[in-house]
C-alpha cells in the first residue's frame, strides 16, 4: 500500500523549505556575530530560540489532536515567512532576535507534523515515513549553504535571508494543497496525558533527550570555530553545510527503515567521529569527513518520534510527538548555551567535552537496546504460556 498523496506534497513542500532554510541556516551563528555579539551571548540566543521551541511543542501537539493537523502546518508555514522577511529586513540585533524568536516559533510544527506524516504513510512504517520526509528536506537544503555562501561573500549574509523568504512562499503555497485529516476521538476512559504515567515512556523521552543533547552539543558554534580559529571562508564554510546535507539525505534513505535503537547507535557513532575530526583536523579535507558524518544526528532526531508510536493510543499522537520535541528541543536548549561557555574558555574544550559526554551516553543507549530486548524476550515467554 503507497502513501497517500499528501505525503508526496508534504514532501515537496518541504523540499522548498529545505533550499529556503538551507541558505542561511549554517550563517545564523555568524550574522548573529556581525551585529557584535560574543561567542557566550551568541549561545545564549540560540539557547533562547531553543526555548521557544521546546515551550511551543506540547500546546502545539495538543492543538493538533483537538482542531486538525493541517490547520497548525497552514500556520506554522505562514510564520516562517514573515519571521525570514523580519530577519532579512532587521538593521539592529534586537530586531533580528525578534525574527529568530518568531522563526522558532515555526519548530511547533515538528509534532503535529509527525502526526499528519504518520496518518498519510498508508503501508509504509512510521520510521521509514518519518526519515523520508526529512530526507526531502534535506533534498532541497543539500547546495543552499554553498549557494548561500556564495552569495553571502557577494553581496552579504542579508540577501541570502530575502532570497529565503522568496522560497518559503513557494514552499507555503504547496502546503496549501494537503488535504484536512480526520481528528481522532478520543478513547472513553483514556485522559490526554495517562502517557505520563507510562513509565516506558517517560524513560524514553529521557533517552531521547539525552541523545539530542550529547549529539547537538559539538555543533552550533563550530561555524565560529571554523571560520575564526581554522581561517575558513564563508564559502568553505557553505560548501561543508552542502556536505552535510547530503549526508543527511543518505543517512536517513539507508537507514530510515532500521530498529529505531540501532538507529541512535549509529548516529551517535558518526557524531562522536564528527566530533574527533574537528578537535584534531587541521586541513579543509579533515573537515569535509567531519561534516559527511553529521547525517547521524539528522538520523536520530528524526526517527525519534517512531521510538514512542506503539506506546501511545491514535488520540494522544499529536500530543505524544509534542512531548518527544519537547525532550529534544529541551536539549537544545541548554547544548548552545553550554557550548557557548566552553567555547569562551577555550574553543577546543566543545569537543573535548562533547566527546565525554557522547561516549557516556553510547554506553546509555546500549544499555537500553539489552533492557529492550530483555522485555520483548519476556513478553514473547508470557504470551507463549
Amino acid at each position: 500500500m503507497r502513501p497517500q498523496r499528501d505525503l508526496y506534497i508534504l514532501a515537496a513542500s518541504l523540499v522548498f523549505w529545505g533550499m529556503g532554510e538551507g541558505l542561511f541556516f549554517i550563517f545564523q551563528p555568524l550574522y548573529i556575530q556581525e551585529f557584535g555579539a560574543d561567542p557566550v551571548l551568541i549561545g545564549t540566543i540560540l539557547g533562547i530560540t531553543a526555548a521557544i521551541m521546546t515551550l511551543a511543542q506540547v500546546p502545539f501537539g495538543y492543538l493538533s489532536d483537538h482542531y486538525g493537523r493541517r490547520t497548525i502546518l497552514w500556520s506554522s508555514w505562514l510564520l516562517g515567512v514573515c519571521a525570514t522577511l523580519t530577519m532579512a529586513l532587521a538593521n539592529t540585533l534586537a530586531i533580528f532576535i525578534v525574527g529568530l524568536l518568531l522563526y522558532a516559533l515555526t519548530a511547533a510544527v515538528l509534532g503535529p507534523m509527525n502526526s499528519y506524516i504518520a496518518a498519510a504513510r498508508g503501508g509504509w512504517s512510521v520510521g521509514k515515513a518519518l526519515t523520508f520526509i526529512s530526507a526531502s528536506y534535506s533534498v532541497g537544503a543539500a547546495f543552499a549553504p554553498m549557494v548561500g555562501g556564495m552569495i553571502a561573500e557577494r553581496t552579504g549574509l542579508r540577501s541570502v535571508y530575502i532570497i529565503s523568504t522568496v522560497i518559503f512562499v513557494i514552499s507555503t503555497t504547496l502546503i496549501f494543497l494537503i488535504r484536512k485529516q480526520p481528528v481522532e476521538q478520543q478513547e472513553p476512559n483514556t485522559k490526554k496525558f495517562d502517557m505520563l504515567r507510562n513509565n516506558r515512556f517517560v524513560l524514553s523521552l529521557g533517552l531521547i533527550a539525552a541523545i539530542t543533547f550529547a549529539t547537538y552539543l559539538p555543533q552550533p558554534l563550530t561555524s565560529n570555530f571554523l571560520q575564526n580559529e581554522r581561517g575558513l571562508s564563508l564559502s568553505n564554510i557553505g560548501q561543508l553545510g552542502t556536505v552535510m546535507n547530503i549526508s543527511n539525505v543518505v543517512f536517513l534513505l539507508l537507514l530510515g527503515h532500521i530498529p529505531v535503537i540501532s538507529a541512535f547507535l549509529i548516529g551517535e557513532l558518526a557524531i562522536i567521529g564528527f566530533t574527533l575530526l574537528l578537535w584534531l583536523g587541521k586541513g579543509f579535507t579533515w573537515f569535509i569527513l567531519a561534516y559527511a558524518l553529521l547525517g547521524g544526528y539528522r538520523l536520530s532526531r528524526s526517527i525519534a518520534a517512531a521510538f514512542v508510536r506503539p506506546l501511545v493510543k491514535d488520540s494522544q499522537v499529536g500530543l505524544a510527538f509534542g512531548f518527544v520535541e519537547t525532550a529534544s528541543t529541551t536539549a537544545i536548549v541548554l547544548a548552545p548555551i553550554v557550548a557557548g561557555f566552553l567555547y569562551d574558555k577555550h574553543p577546543l574544550n566543545v569537543f573535548r567535552v562533547s566527546l565525554g559526554i557522547l561516549i557516556a551516553v553510547l554506553v546509555l543507549t546500549l544499555l537500553a537496546m539489552n533492557f529492550r530486548g530483555a522485555v520483548m524476550k519476556r513478553l514473547s515467554t508470557l504470551t507463549r504460556k
